[in-house]
C-alpha cells in the first residue's frame, strides 16, 4: 500500500508539477507564518532549560510519583510536562536530548515517548477552539480530554513493567555554546517545516482524487485528517457538536502522519519502536475522543 501511494504521488507530481509545487510552497508559507514563530523559540529555550541545574532538582522531585504511576523516571516526566505546555514535536526533541545525555534509559523510551507526545493549549484552545469553533470552552474541553486520554493509556502501559525503574537523575548534558544550541534548534525546526510542506501537498492530492472519484465527504475528512491533523480539524469546524469535537480530538491526539513523521525524526534515534508507538498513538486517539465526546455535552 505504501509503495502504491508513493508511486501515485510521484506520478501526480510529474503530471501536474506546477499545481503541486505551488502546494508545497503554500505548505512552506503555512509553516513560516504559523508554526515557525510559535515552535522555534520553544526548541531553543527548552534546549537551554534542560541544561540548567534546577532541572535536576525538578526531576528528582518528580521521580517517586512518576515511577509509581507511569513507570518512568523524573526526566521522562519533565519531557512530558514540556510537551503538554509546548506541543508537538518539542516533547520528542526533549526526549532525544535526555536520552543522549543518559538521563533516560532505553528501557523507558517508549513509555516516555507516549507521555511526551501531546499537543499544546496554544493550538487546541487558540487555533481549534477559538479559531475553528469560535468557543474557548470547546478548546479547553479538547485540551483537557486530550491530556486525560494520553495519561490513561500511559498509566496502563506501566503494568507490563516488572522491575523497578532507576531513580531519575539530572540530565548530565555537557555544556555547549549558544551558537551550537541555535544550530541544533534550526535543524530541528527545518525538519518540521519539510514535513508540513510535503504533507500539505499530499493532502491536496488526496482532495483532488476524492473529487475525481466522487468519494463521500466523511471518507475524505478521515483521509485528510489522518494525513494532517490541522486540515482534519478545519474540515470539521463550525458548531461544536459532540461528534465534531470528538473527531477533532482523534485527529489531534493521533497526530496524523505529518506530526508522526516530525516526532519519529527524534524518536527513532532513541530506539523507540515505530509500530508500537503508532499503535499507542492510535489507542490514545480513541480514548481521548471518547472522553471528549462525553465532555462535549457539558458545553
Amino acid at each position: 500500500m505504501l509503495t502504491v501511494a508513493v508511486a501515485a504521488a510521484t506520478v501526480l507530481f510529474l503530471i501536474f508539477p506546477a499545481r503541486y509545487a505551488a502546494s508545497v510552497k503554500t505548505g512552506v508559507m503555512l509553516w513560516a507564518n504559523n508554526v515557525l514563530p510559535a515552535t522555534f523559540p520553544f526548541f531553543f529555550l527548552t534546549a537551554i532549560l534542560t541544561r540548567r541545574t534546577i532541572f535536576g532538582k525538578v526531576t528528582g522531585a518528580l521521580s517517586p510519583a512518576t515511577e509509581k504511576l507511569f513507570a518512568i523516571s523524573g526526566p521522562g516526566a519533565c519531557a512530558g510536562m514540556i510537551s503538554m505546555i509546548s506541543g508537538y514535536p518539542v516533547g520528542a526533541r526533549t526526549l532525544l536530548d535526555f536520552h543522549r545525555a543518559g538521563a533516560i534509559g532505553r528501557e523507558e523510551t517508549l513509555r516516555v515517548a507516549a507521555i511526551a507526545s501531546t499537543s499544546g493549549p496554544a493550538f487546541l484552545v487558540g487555533a481549534v477552539g477559538v479559531g475553528m469553533f469560535s468557543s474557548p470552552a470547546a478548546g479547553w474541553v479538547l485540551y483537557l480530554s486530550h491530556i486525560a486520554g494520553i495519561l490513561v493509556v500511559c498509566f496502563l502501559l506501566r503494568f507490563p513493567v516488572k522491575r523497578k525503574i532507576p531513580t531519575g537523575r539530572a540530565p548530565e548534558i555537557a555544556p555547549i555554546g549558544l551558537s551550537e544550541l541555535l544550530s541544533s534548534s534550526v535543524l530541528s525546526i527545518l525538519c518540521v517545516g519539510g514535513a508540513i510542506a510535503l504533507f500539505y501537498a499530499f493532502g491536496e492530492m488526496i482532495s483532488d482524487l476524492c473529487t475525481l472519484l466522487a468519494v463521500p465527504e466523511q471518507l475524505e475528512i478521515l483521509l485528510r485528517g489522518g494525513l494532517e491533523m490541522t486540515t482534519g480539524c478545519h474540515l470539521l469546524r463550525g458548531t461544536p457538536l459532540p461528534y465534531n469535537l470528538a473527531g477533532c480530538e482523534f485527529f489531534v491526539t493521533f497526530g496524523g502522519l505529518c506530526v508522526l513523521v516530525q516526532q519519529l525524526a527524534f524518536l527513532i534515534p532513541c530506539g523507540v519502536s515505530v509500530p508500537k508507538f503508532l499503535a499507542i498513538k492510535f489507542i490514545q486517539g480513541l480514548v481521548s475522543a471518547a472522553i471528549c465526546y462525553g465532555a462535549a455535552f457539558l458545553l
